[in-house]
Order: C-alpha cells, then sequence, then structure tokens
C-alpha cells in the first residue's frame, strides 16, 4: 500500500526513484504514506474542525506506534522503519502540527511567520530523508538540508496560488511582501473568473510573483551546499528533490509568473529528463545545482 502511494500521487520530486537503494524503497515509502496520509488529513477534509480531530486521531496513532502497538496499515509499516532506522518521533509531529496549523492560520503577515511553518511542513522531511539514508546526524548537514525543504516548501506555495485560494482559501503570500490595493479581493477575482480582474492587477500579481521567486532562489544556493557533505549514495536522492523544485521555478519564470491564474506542473519528459541528468551526473561523479 505504501509504495502504491508513493508511486501513485503527482509531486515536484522523484519520492522512489532508481536512485533509492532497493532495501530502503519500503523505508521510503513508508515514511512518504505516513506524511500523505497527514497531509490528506489536513487538505482534502473541507471541515477544519473535523480535520483537527483527524489530525488529533493520528497523533495518537503515531503515539501508540512509538509504544509499539502500531495499528493503522500505514503504522504498521513504519513501525520497523523507525525502529530500524532509530526515527525520532518529533519529526513526525512536527509534520502534524503543520497540517494543524493550516486548519488555523489561512493568511500570514509576514515572511518569519512563513518561514515558522515551513520548519514544520518542510524540514523533518529532509531530516529523515538522512536519517534513512545513514547521514551523519550533524547540524551543520541537518541546516543545509533544512534550506533545500523550505525553498521546496516555497516553491509548492508559489506554484499553487491560484488552487490554495480556491480550493483552501488560503493564502501563504506573506502581506508584508506586497502594497496591492485590494489584493485579497482582486486574487479571488482572477482566480474564479481565470483572468485578471483587470490590467494593473495582472502586472502586480506577476511582480509579486518574481519577487518571491527571487527571494527563493538563493535558499536552493545554500542548501546545494548539502551535496558536498553527503555520501555519493545519497547525492543523486537529493539532487533529485531540489532540481524537481528549482524545474518548477524556472517553470514558474516562463510562465510568466502568472500563477495567479495558473499552476506550472513537473512533466513526465521533464521528470525523466532529470533522473538521465541524475544518472550522467552520478557516472561522471559531478554534482552541482
Amino acid at each position: 500500500m505504501c509504495r502504491q502511494l508513493a508511486l501513485g500521487r503527482y509531486e515536484n520530486f522523484s519520492v522512489l526513484s532508481w536512485f533509492v537503494p532497493r532495501q530502503l524503497r519500503d523505508s521510503f515509502a513508508a515514511v512518504y504514506a505516513f506524511c500523505r496520509w497527514a497531509d490528506d488529513l489536513g487538505d482534502e477534509i473541507p471541515d477544519p474542525q473535523k480535520a483537527l480531530d483527524l489530525l488529533v486521531w493520528w497523533r495518537a496513532e503515531l503515539e501508540d506506534c512509538y509504544r509499539g502497538q502500531p495499528r493503522h496499515p500505514v503504522f504498521i509499516a513504519l513501525h520497523p522503519v523507525i525502529e530500524r532506522h532509530d526515527l525520532p518521533q518529533q519529526l513526525f509531529d512536527d509534520l502534524i502540527c503543520a497540517f494543524e496549523q493550516d486548519q488555523r492560520i489561512f493568511r500570514y503577515e509576514n515572511w518569519d511567520q512563513l518561514i515558522g511553518y515551513c520548519r514544520l511542513s518542510a524540514n523533518p522531511v529532509g531530516r529523515l530523508v538522512l536519517m534513512l539514508l545513514d547521514e551523519p546526524r550533524e547540524d551543520a548537514l541537518f541546516h543545509r538540508s533544512d534550506e533545500i525543504c523550505t525553498a521546496l516548501q516555497l516553491t509548492n506555495h508559489w506554484q499553487d496560488i491560484h488552487r490554495d485560494i480556491m480550493k483552501r482559501d488560503r493564502i501563504y503570500i506573506p502581506a508584508e511582501c506586497h502594497k496591492i490595493e485590494g489584493f485579497e479581493e482582486r486574487l479571488i477575482g482572477s482566480a474564479r473568473q481565470g483572468y485578471a480582474v483587470d490590467r494593473e492587477f495582472l502586472g502586480e500579481s506577476c511582480q509579486l510573483v518574481r519577487n518571491l521567486v527571487e527571494r527563493t532562489w538563493p535558499i536552493y544556493e545554500r542548501g546545494s551546499k548539502l551535496l558536498e557533505k553527503i555520501s555519493t549514495t545519497s547525492r543523486p536522492i537529493i539532487w533529485l528533490f531540489s532540481a524537481g523544485g528549482q524545474h518548477v521555478l524556472r517553470s514558474i519564470e516562463l510562465w510568466n509568473y502568472e500563477t495567479v491564474l495558473h499552476r506550472p506542473k513537473l512533466s513526465i519528459p521533464a521528470k525523466l529528463g532529470l533522473l538521465f541528468q541524475a544518472g550522467l551526473m552520478t557516472k561522471l561523479k559531478r554534482f552541482n545545482r
């Protein structure tokens, strides 16, 4: 079941690429299944209170798992992975906290608040991946991983502006990042009709997204230094995660930053191209961002 989840959902990065060692694929799939289930409990339930109740249940299932009494199929698969790799409960709990936050906070006032959300919603995943790959549990590595994961989460936000406001009534763009008059009303109107409510808003919103994209690139740059510090086995896996997000960020640029209206996605040929590039870089022992 866990592998079906990992292989069957669209993501900007390849969760189970052929670079993941065979003996670790079930472990990767189990961790992904936990994340996917928790994310869906937060995002696919229209009633925030019902979603919060389900996330409380999911945390109880996590606690039972750590007590050695897993019941849900995802936790039955995850339990031996936790024991084998000594995965901290706090990282999983942080992810649940992020999805709970999504049920309480629908607008962000400033950049620091958004980065705080990324610390819960994205950074734990990168740390879990490094642990599964048996990389040293050092702050220097974790901090670089956090940069990549934060950049990936921000990329998702800039990619999903239209979907977030239409399906979830969420705006992750911090209010302090723009001075667009009547931004929320004009955003909703534009998203609903599929074209900008006025010529000025199209230009203003594109410039806003451009500013956000340009603010995200340096975070990927800082995170890319992680590749120098990890094993040759781990490099293509981590590179693919980062490269998938960067490709989406470039797609936003090519779409003239119009993600208020559209949602660019990584196509299958693009994903295959990244896999080929990772294979070539592995063969040549040359990794760059």
